[in-house]
């Protein structure tokens, strides 16, 4: 066997490797409760839709909950991550780098260790259990990585033309608006694919800052589709399935701008 072909078969296993949860996702989740005896990676005997129908009534209000958390979370913390980003890549001021180090440190701050004073807090600001505590907390916990990509971002753009707006009499808020900022869709395609999916995959902070349905994100409604006695896997794998379909979406549509980004350093260190 040549070099080629063995590596070729090295890809093939790895992408059969890396499939294969994806497969026994949709099988179960398309498989009738009678079908579930044989097993996950059983092909199934008739597909069966019901469990879709059933996850889907069972978590619909949380699919709301997260979609407005996530859109809102994700448009708010990209914004003011390009303002930060903007400043630490184009002006120098003492203890600028002292600054930006300390705020990147706290994207390596575990979500564990502020959950009791964070669970305290939003419950003595009245903020527990609502849409806005959720959405203060994305933001405040994605601001270090959006600065960090959308400075990387601004510091491959020539100087020069921050250096010709201020000539031409622009402010620096001015040259933010009208120069910077039309120039930043494709960091903002990085960055919003990257809080998007951050934020509706994220967990922790949907169990411990809610209670119910009210706004409850739908990734604890999707473990919560495991009951208390038996666990429906159909249900459980669709639920599961659906919650995907929005992440998908988002990577098909701005793939073009993602790539764009990522070759003009968006994630570059």
């Amino acid at each position: 066997m040549g070099k080629k072909a063995l590596i070729y078969v090295v890809l093939i296993a790895l992408a059969l490797f890396y499939i294969f949860p994806i497969y026994t996702l949709l099988n179960t989740s398309l498989k009738t409760d009678e079908d579930l005896k044989y097993g996950p990676v059983a092909p199934t005997h008739q597909v069966f839709f019901g469990a879709y129908t059933k996850a889907f009534n069972l978590i619909k209000k949380q699919l709301l909950n997260s979609a407005v958390i996530t859109v809102f979370a994700t448009i708010i913390s990209s914004i003011l991550g390009s303002m930060s980003g903007y400043i630490f890549s184009k002006f120098r001021f003492k203890g600028d780098r002292v600054v930006f180090l300390v705020l990147v440190l706290g994207f390596y701050i575990a979500p564990q260790s502020i959950l009791i004073p964070l669970v305290i807090f939003m419950g003595k600001i009245g903020l527990f259990n609502t849409y806005l505590g959720l959405i203060l907390t994305h933001v405040a916990y994605g601001m270090p990585i959006t600065t960090l990509l959308f400075r990387n971002y601004y510091e491959g753009l020539p100087q020069e033309i921050v250096d010709s707006s201020w000539v031409d009499g622009c402010g620096t808020f001015q040259t933010y608006t009208k120069i910077i900022l039309p120039l930043s869709l494709p960091g903002f395609a990085v960055v919003a694919i990257f809080q998007f999916t951050n934020i509706w995959n994220e967990f922790l902070f949907g169990l411990t800052l809610t209670r119910g349905v009210t706004s409850q994100p739908v990734t604890v409604a999707v473990a919560n589709l495991k009951g208390t006695t038996v666990a429906a896997w159909n249900m459980i794998c669709a639920g599961a399935a659906i919650t995907t379909v929005p992440v998908v979406l988002i990577y098909i549509f701005l793939l073009k701008m993602i790539i764009k980004g990522l070759l003009m350093g968006s994630v570059k260190g």
